[in-house]
């Protein structure tokens, strides 16, 4: 996003200020809890709408005009133009890399990698890869999470464990992950672009996979298991309705190469949706063909095919149940409700930047908290905060990130250093609180308690810890030029 200078308001109180953000996080709460996991659906997105009603009436009250706050979500929304588009290649290049083979070949290697003694730390493996590859920790657990549940049941494994696993390995994927909505979210709130956020988060990000993959290890090794794990079946299936193949590898590692190159993430994520629906194409002729109902491929048929993977919902049926909600996408249409959700949650920031009430808040954290550590350190509060009262990783995400991306200004860092943060605290421990929509959605999926998997959840309580261990060591925090 442009960085804008936030206005300043000398007749509003730090009280005025808080006051929209205080209603708004009740009504959130409230939502959530009428609407459960259907929230985002579009409800809270229109609670987001209700709270910049109430900012602007504070600001009326402060002689704010309602032309000037317009034209401030104008200006926020103009911002995040960016992000917006970058969201609907995502949708796209997951539908092509769904039909080209792409996402069920990292699928099928990864469940290959099972070992009794190993399990815990296969099953983070496993769910990680297929994460990136989905962008969605919710699919992950539902489909393999579910298995490795099961099979870790078979062998003698405490569910408590396999899902603490499970969702280590399918958070750390939903972070990382291009495809993620959070991991384009992020950035859209703090005010970079996706893949520096990407490249800065993975400084806290490995670490803890790796202290969390350690973990596991001597958890494993001191088990005792009943049985190898089969996989026969969900192997089968794959194969029955892809061509699988470590060629399809090559356009992944087409994407990566770019990023690593900084390549502009627009122009990465359209190369990626176009090798995606080339190889489908070549590889997966079935696949689009059964996409249209078509008896034959020919140029109409293809077209067809590729072209509804791209844009709206697409699923690919196999023999196996487990997998048929894995092998789905929902194209640039599944992007559409966190496009509205960023354009809404733009709105209430507009309102609140105008009436001087973002300004007045920063002054006051910077007045409490008059360190980098101490910065950071409530960030992470907030977003804690955010995912027990308003029940939601995406609130925790886009109501600090729009508060606190002066007060990082302010301070001379860099806007990744909130991306990370925001990504680092309030993505991965919404899945800690049992009535957040993401640890009551885990819970009931995996059929495993959040009390059950809490303790075993390392990269998720983890996370937090390292990036204010970062920012209290001063280990990799980003200047801005010039400060």
């Amino acid at each position: 996003m442009e960085d804008t200078k936030i206005h300043q308001n000398k007749e509003l109180n730090i009280w005025e200020a808080l006051f929209p953000v205080f209603v708004l996080v009740a009504m959130l709460a409230f939502n959530v809890y009428v609407y459960g996991d259907e929230a985002l659906s579009g409800s809270n997105q229109f609670i987001l709408l209700l709270g910049g009603a109430v900012a602007a009436m504070v600001g009326l009250r402060n002689k704010v005009s309602m032309d000037d706050m317009l034209e401030e979500v104008a200006k926020n929304v103009k911002s995040t133009s960016g992000a917006l588009l970058i969201l609907l290649f995502v949708g796209s290049l997951a539908g092509t890399w769904l039909i080209s083979g792409v996402i069920p070949s990292m699928i099928y290697y990864g469940l290959q990698i099972l070992n009794p003694t190993f399990f815990l730390s296969a099953s983070v493996i496993i769910c990680a890869v297929i994460s990136i590859a989905t962008g969605s920790s919710w699919t992950t657990s539902a489909t393999v999470g579910i298995a490795l549940v099961g099979i870790g049941d078979a062998l003698g494994i405490t569910p408590g464990m396999t899902a603490g696993a499970v969702i280590s390995g399918a958070y750390f994927g939903d972070k990382m992950s291009p495809l993620s909505d959070t991991t384009n979210l992020a950035p859209a709130m703090a005010g970079t672009d996706l893949f520096t956020h990407i490249r800065y988060m993975a400084l806290t990000t490995v670490p803890t996979i790796i202290i969390t993959l350690v973990i596991f290890t001597i958890i494993g090794l001191n088990l005792e298991t009943t049985s190898a794990p089969d996989t026969s079946n969900l192997l089968s299936a794959i194969e029955e309705s892809f061509y699988i193949s470590p060629v399809l590898f090559l356009v992944p590692a087409a994407v990566i190469f770019m990023i690593v190159k900084k390549t502009s993430p627009l122009v990465a994520l359209l190369i990626g949706t176009l090798l995606g629906a080339v190889f489908a194409i070549i590889f997966q002729p079935e696949v689009v063909m059964g996409i249209t109902g078509a008896t034959e491929l020919n140029v109409i048929s293809a077209y067809r095919g590729v072209m509804d993977a791209i844009t709206v919902e697409t699923a690919v049926e196999t023999s196996n149940d487990k997998l048929n909600d894995l092998f789905s996408s929902g194209g640039m249409y599944g992007m559409l409700g966190t496009i509205w959700l960023i354009i809404c949650a733009m709105v209430f920031g507009g309102i609140m930047d105008a009436i001087g009430a973002l300004s007045r808040i920063s002054g006051a954290l910077l007045k409490a908290f008059n360190s980098v550590f101490g910065l950071f350190a409530s960030t992470v509060a907030s977003c804690l905060a955010i995912n027990v009262t308003a029940s939601d990783q995406y609130l925790a995400i886009v109501v600090p990130g729009k508060m606190y991306a002066k007060a990082y200004a302010d301070k001379g860092l860099a806007p990744e250093n909130l991306s990370r943060t925001l990504e680092d605290s309030g993505t991965v421990t919404s899945v800690l609180v049992p009535w957040n929509t993401c640890g009551a959605y885990q819970s009931g999926v995996l059929g495993v308690d959040t009390t059950a998997y809490i303790g075993y959840a390392f990269f998720n309580y983890l996370s937090p810890f390292m990036t204010l261990t970062y920012a209290a060591l001063n280990i990799k925090i980003k200047r801005l030029a010039g400060k």
